[in-house]
């Protein structure tokens, strides 16, 4: 299914076009999840708030990710209210996430929540992540844990899941799955990628017998502040994201 959107044929007119880019990075987005098959079916979410406003894009619950398009993304408020009409609602799930974080987190302009098999296996052990691989070491000190409180559906989990996500952009949740936040789609893309590379890593040395080498915290606080430079000053993160695009579409063509 070739979903390249046409900015001059699918546009609707009230949009602007600063929104509809955002849309398209969005769906972009949601194709990459299904590419890496890092999906839960039609579950999960990821969003993206609208600069300068309190509103955020978001899929339509019932679609899989390959069927959402810029046109059919959602648009509601912190509540998880719709703001413009549409014929799909969204997942209850995701409000008090995602409606949480954007309204507390100025710098989280992107919030991505995935549960694939190893997150949630690294979601489900008491030490949660390791820094002795490569990618986990990119995580040291930018992870918070947050205890398994069941579905997230109700508004007076969201101060607590705020306080366990503090100033960092990886909040495990407790039993359950992973949400990665960053200033923008890409970025928070890469974050979601490097958090993925690293619990498969992390599940499969765990069944090889014998020790990690372990490496000093010295070394996770140099390696974490190093990739957060990189994302941060460059275009490395958007470089990677239209990479992936490019491939996405490249092979789907096939």
């Amino acid at each position: 299914m070739d979903l390249t959107p046409n900015a001059a044929e699918l546009k609707p007119a009230h949009i602007s076009d600063a929104e509809w880019a955002l849309r398209v990075q969005l769906a972009h987005c949601y194709h990459l999840v299904d590419f890496f098959g890092w999906t839960e079916t039609i579950f999960n979410h990821i969003s993206a708030r609208l600069p300068g406003t309190d509103h955020y894009l978001v899929n339509p619950f019932g679609l899989n990710y390959d069927e959402v398009t810029p046109a059919n993304l959602l648009k509601v408020d912190i509540d998880g209210h719709k703001i413009e009409p549409s014929p799909y609602d969204a997942n209850p799930a995701g409000f008090a996430l995602h409606g949480a974080i954007h309204g507390a987190r100025e710098d989280i302009h992107c919030l991505i929540h995935t549960h694939t098999t190893p997150i949630s296996a690294i979601a489900l052990k008491r030490a949660g992540f390791s820094h002795d691989d490569f990618y986990g070491a990119q995580l040291y000190g930018r992870v918070g844990y947050h205890t398994f409180e069941g579905i997230t559906l109700f508004a007076d989990e969201k101060p607590r899941m705020l306080a366990s996500l503090g100033e960092k952009h990886i909040l495990v949740l407790r039993n359950h799955g992973i949400a990665v936040g960053e200033m923008d789609i890409p970025r928070a893309f890469f974050l979601l990628w490097t958090v993925q590379r690293a619990a498969e890593i992390q599940v499969a040395a765990g069944s090889i017998p014998g020790d990690n080498v372990a490496l000093p915290d010295s070394i996770g606080e140099r390696c974490a502040h190093l990739t957060a430079e990189l994302i941060r000053d460059s275009g490395f993160a958007e470089k990677f994201f239209n990479a992936m695009v490019r491939q996405m579409h490249a092979k789907r063509a096939h």
